[in-house]
């Protein structure tokens, strides 16, 4: 299993956090119980006045990895030349003035549904400082974005569990299926809790949702120890305990919480259930596409259901796309193909499905779905028909709880290069989530050295925010919708 928590302790001390304990990132070294209490208090603190302050009471991450191209998805350019309009046509969404891309036909009938952005920016051509940008709401400044470091600033998820943990389960920041990894090894920046410490790392799930014997690895526990048999000093606590004999006074403060924790999500009914997809009509999970991307999008909801605060869902890499020329949605080359066999139905039938069923639920008014990447892609495909890496500007979309729905915001020029409109700095978006959540955007935190520091140096996108749609005006939505594709082939030499 790759994942962070593999990675010997910073602060020094000679033990592998996994050892520790096998559950993502319920780990040791974090913030005192009073230092915790000081940061929840502060993050009450903000433009509370506000009406949709607070409105979301959870949030579903969607991180597409690579760099989702513009052209292809949100924002088509048909006017442009054919070296930047691409292959494909626009079609109308249920929303007049809005068009989407043809291979999003599903999303494309629930855009009052829908906040669309087109005017992201972080300037930034590279994955990983870009990404950094877009996960944490900071700019990177570190030697190397390719390295984590303690010293980096905390993914949004980690803040969040720190200052609105969930109330009914023992682990708010759910990352699934798989770590965020450049090269085979190389975990980037922008995943981590930074310098809050171990103890807010994302609660990391290791898993594929579409394959018959779905487990999840961090519910298992070592050796010969049938699963939730925890009934003597050998078990998860015992090995636990030899571990914190050897560590500091600082770290043994936490252990009763760490220990709570760990079995909560080994043994908590409420907290296994949530990943018993098994239990979901078939109609359900046919609905949401049979392949990894759209079953961990289900599992999300699942998760968000049962009291996770914040899911996060990682675009999972196919089999030896570490090797290829157009890994997840890098598609430097073949883009049009790839776009159309591969990203794009998995998105379209994936979103669709979660903005639909959250609907259903009576779960989107409480619910902020968040779905962008970490740069879009060049207006003009090079020599190898792909789409290179672009930061100037790209498209993200906003769905749920305290947003006025049905419209777009913010423009990009003839050829989908630059910001013409509405320009939005990541920073932006990251104080709208913690605003939504009812975590003051001008807040401030303590770092594990009690330091105060603000969550954010943005200021919400106040104008996104509202208690009724931006519009009633609606459309027939255009594009073919065909059948839901069997995706299991994409991910079939996957392994849980």
């Amino acid at each position: 299993m790759l994942s962070i928590t593999d990675q010997r302790s910073p602060e020094g001390h000679g033990f592998n956090r996994r050892e520790l304990l096998r559950v993502g990132g319920l780990n040791a070294l974090g913030l005192s119980l009073p230092t915790l209490l000081a940061a929840e208090a502060q993050g009450k603190v903000g433009s509370v006045h506000h009406p949709a302050f607070g409105r979301a009471k959870n949030v579903i991450y969607l991180y597409l990895g690579g760099g989702a191209p513009q052209h292809e998805t949100f924002d088509p350019k048909p006017a442009a030349p054919a070296e930047v309009r691409g292959s494909f046509r626009p079609i109308h969404t249920n929303v007049p003035g809005i068009d989407f891309c043809e291979l999003l036909p599903r999303t494309a009938r629930i855009a009052d549904k829908l906040v669309v952005c087109r005017a992201m920016s972080t300037d930034d051509n590279t994955h990983s400082s870009s990404g950094y940008w877009v996960l944490t709401g900071f700019p990177y400044t570190g030697a190397n974005p390719r390295v984590i470091q303690p010293t980096d600033w905390p993914t949004l998820g980690s803040v969040v569990k720190m200052l609105k943990p969930s109330d009914s389960l023992p682990f708010s920041f759910a990352w699934l299926p798989e770590p965020m990894v450049a090269n085979p090894g190389v975990l980037v920046s922008g995943q981590s809790s930074g310098f809050l410490g171990p103890r807010w790392e994302p609660d990391r799930f290791t898993c594929d949702p579409q394959a018959k014997d779905f487990v999840v690895r961090e519910f298992q526990l070592p050796g010969d120890l049938p699963p939730l048999r925890l009934t003597s000093r050998t078990s998860l606590l015992a090995q636990v305990d030899r571990h914190f004999v050897r560590t500091e006074q600082t770290v043994l403060q936490d252990y009763g919480r760490l220990q709570q924790e760990a079995l909560g999500v080994l043994t908590t009914g409420k907290a296994r259930t949530a990943f018993a997809l098994e239990k979901e009509p078939e109609s359900v999970r046919d609905r949401y596409g049979r392949g990894k991307w759209g079953q961990s999008v289900l599992l999300a909801r699942r998760l968000i259901e049962a009291g996770v605060r914040f899911a996060h869902v990682q675009w999972p890499r196919e089999p030896g796309d570490l090797s290829s020329s157009a890994p997840l949605w890098d598609t430097h080359a073949n883009n049009d193909k790839r776009v159309k066999s591969i990203l794009c139905p998995q998105f379209d039938v994936g979103f669709s499905a979660l903005i639909e069923d959250l609907d259903a639920r009576g779960l989107l008014d409480e619910t902020l779905v968040v779905a962008t990447g970490e740069f879009g892609r060049t207006p003009k495909f090079n020599a190898n028909g792909g789409r290179d890496h672009w930061g100037p500007v790209f498209s993200f979309v906003l769905a749920g709880a305290g947003l006025s729905t049905g419209r777009l915001y913010g423009a990009s020029d003839s050829s989908g290069a630059y910001p013409h409109s509405g320009l939005i700095r990541p920073q932006a978006l990251a104080a709208t989530i913690f605003h939504l959540l009812g975590i003051g955007h001008n807040a401030t935190m303590n770092d594990r050295n009690g330091r105060p520091t603000h969550i954010c140096n943005g200021e919400p996108l106040y104008q996104l925010l509202g208690d009724s749609p931006a519009t009633t005006a609606f459309r027939q939505a255009t594009g073919v919708v065909e059948p839901v594709p069997d995706f299991t082939p994409i991910h079939a030499s996957s392994k849980t």
